[in-house]
């Protein structure tokens, strides 16, 4: 299954966002990779290459490769509303990122690892693909046999504050979250300029 598992901190360096999380190293070196990284002088970056920054921040932040992103972009544009929104809204539906946002995993690539591992039932049927798009009223439950992965009871242990995203609700008792609604663009919280991205591809 292909996913990026080049370094984390370089990469979070490059696009200027800890896209991956915490990251202690990026804290003390807010600054581009490379010998020139930490010049003042900095060149202004042209209109082409903002859009394409943008682009893969969102790539790297939900962990999708170029031809996914680029079926998501299309999907989003043959859905109603605006283009941006619903991309970030198709982004935030998938399975492995709504299993981040519930606290099971403490990293979009933790959460993949766990659907793809088998530890992740929707709407009660074994579901191991992380790309899967959830749905209005879906529910997203840890398998019975998995409850008891040293990694999940610690993540869901620190009581993660799933308020923050108004779009889910989670029942810590029966280890199980529900997909309420699609996200409003306001209540996303990744720094992720969508605009430039429906620019970048509309060319």
């Amino acid at each position: 299954m292909a996913r990026y598992t080049g370094p984390t901190t370089k990469k979070a360096r490059a696009l200027g966002e800890m896209i991956f999380g915490y990251d202690k190293s990026f804290e003390r070196k807010k600054y581009r990779p490379g010998q020139h990284g930490n010049s003042k002088r900095r060149r202004q970056k042209s209109e082409y290459a903002l859009q394409l920054l943008e682009k893969q921040k969102a790539k790297y932040t939900y962990g999708v490769l170029e031809r996914q992103f680029r079926n998501i972009f299309e999907k989003a544009t043959s859905k109603s509303g605006v283009t941006g929104t619903v991309l970030l809204q198709l982004l935030e539906s998938r399975l492995d990122n709504t299993v981040y946002r519930l606290g099971v995993a403490k990293t979009r690539r933790s959460a993949r690892q766990l659907v793809s591992h088998k530890h992740i039932l929707v709407n009660g049927d074994l579901t191991y693909v992380p790309s899967y798009q959830l749905k209005t009223g879906d529910v997203v439950t840890v398998r019975v046999k998995s409850q008891h992965i040293e990694l999940i009871t610690d993540n869901v242990a620190a009581k993660p504050d799933v308020r923050k995203f108004p779009w889910l609700e989670w029942n810590p008792d029966r280890m199980e979250g529900k997909f309420l609604t699609y996200p409003e663009r306001d209540d996303i919280p990744e720094k992720i300029n969508e605009q430039l991205i429906v620019e970048l591809y509309s060319k």
